[in-house]
């Protein structure tokens, strides 16, 4: 229990199924003197005071699980590594695959629980299938398709039914003190929303240059490549104005060179995505189908191959801001909710040759 309005209506449904119930909110400051307040994320100390007091109403045990080290290590460690990178990780993600449905599962599963019950806007099928929920603008079965089969067989998402407007007015009903709490936006551990700031206090200032994706003429400096990402156009502080007048965008990071290249909005269109560690539910592992490639962004049709080592993705039209690190998830439309068939993480994307684009 997070201490928003859609853990704490999944946790009264499930009780109201007859399930045993007992709500947990995770601790996941390793000092909690360094919890913050008044924040727009997740975790913070009035998010554990309003799980407790949502707890009580809808009448369940409740506890706080200290999972302080593992959230540190799977999620902050490998948020600022993947930026070192060159690299834009989703913390959401990550926090689902590694906390949620793995240490937080496990424990559960030895304490003789038998599934993780979360808030999640998302559904799964009689056939164990995830998919859409009916609120497509509040779906959130991008961030969920890391989860294995066997994490999804222990999963229950009670709100994929219902719109995030039912939520807040059974929670109203109920008598829930969060029904018109607003929703989390900023990453948990970014209290005051600057990445870039935080970010710079953990890998420190590393000065390099911007430089034209077409001349290779230098435009300008940057204190830190990890500062930026794929399809930026904000904050670049380009010393030599484009010769057309237009604005220009990211288009590359090179951790090597500490090198940030930029380039005009349609240098950005790519048609063809790779990705690494697969994790795939469909029985064809070459399909036609939909492709979302970032969280909340638009899909795309693709044909997608996969293997052991990794995933393909062939758009049928360009898409724009692909990021390295960022999850591709694959749907196939369906009218009780999109499916998902599967996922990886995003190691490129590029532009097919002319004659094959065309082929």
């Amino acid at each position: 229990m997070s201490g928003g309005v859609d853990s704490a209506v999944a946790a009264a449904r499930a009780r109201d199924a007859g399930h045993d119930v007992t709500g947990v909110h995770l601790a996941l400051a390793r000092n909690p003197q360094t919890f913050r307040t008044g924040a727009r994320g997740c975790c913070t100390l009035e998010d554990s005071r309003d799980a407790r007091r949502a707890a009580d109403v809808i009448g369940i045990p409740f506890y706080v699980w200290d999972m302080a080290e593992e959230f540190h290590d799977s999620v902050v460690d490998d948020f600022v590594n993947e930026y070192a990178a060159g690299r834009t990780p989703n913390p959401c993600l990550r926090c689902n695959e590694k906390i949620k449905f793995a240490a937080v599962l496990d424990r559960a599963v030895a304490l003789g629980f038998d599934a993780v019950v979360t808030g999640h806007h998302a559904r799964l099928g009689a056939d164990g299938l995830l998919r859409r929920s009916v609120d497509l603008p509040k779906d959130q079965s991008y961030v969920l398709a890391v989860l294995t089969r066997s994490q999804l067989e222990r999963a229950v998402f009670p709100l994929g039914d219902s719109t995030k407007e039912q939520v807040r007015a059974e929670a109203a009903e109920r008598g829930l003190a969060v029904a018109d709490k607003p929703d989390s936006h900023d990453i948990c551990f970014i209290s005051d929303g600057d990445t870039r700031g935080f970010l710079e206090r953990r890998l420190g200032s590393a000065p390099g240059d911007i430089v034209d994706g077409r001349s290779g003429e230098k435009l300008g400096t940057h204190n830190g490549a990890y500062g930026f990402t794929i399809g930026q156009r904000k904050g670049l502080d380009l010393r030599v104005p484009a010769a057309d007048g237009r604005p220009r965008y990211v288009l590359s990071i090179t951790p090597v060179t500490n090198t940030v290249t930029v380039g005009p909005r349609e240098d950005l269109e790519v048609d063809v995505v790779t990705a690494e560690r697969p994790i795939w539910h469909e029985i064809s592992s070459d399909v036609s189908c939909e492709v979302q490639l970032r969280a909340h962004g638009e899909v795309v049709a693709a044909s997608v191959s996969v293997t052991e080592d990794g995933l393909t993705a062939r758009l049928e039209s360009p898409a724009r801001g692909v990021a390295a690190g960022q999850a591709i998830v694959a749907y196939r439309p369906d009218p009780g909710g999109d499916i998902v068939l599967g996922s990886a993480t995003i190691t490129a994307g590029t532009r097919a040759p002319a004659d094959v684009a065309n082929a």
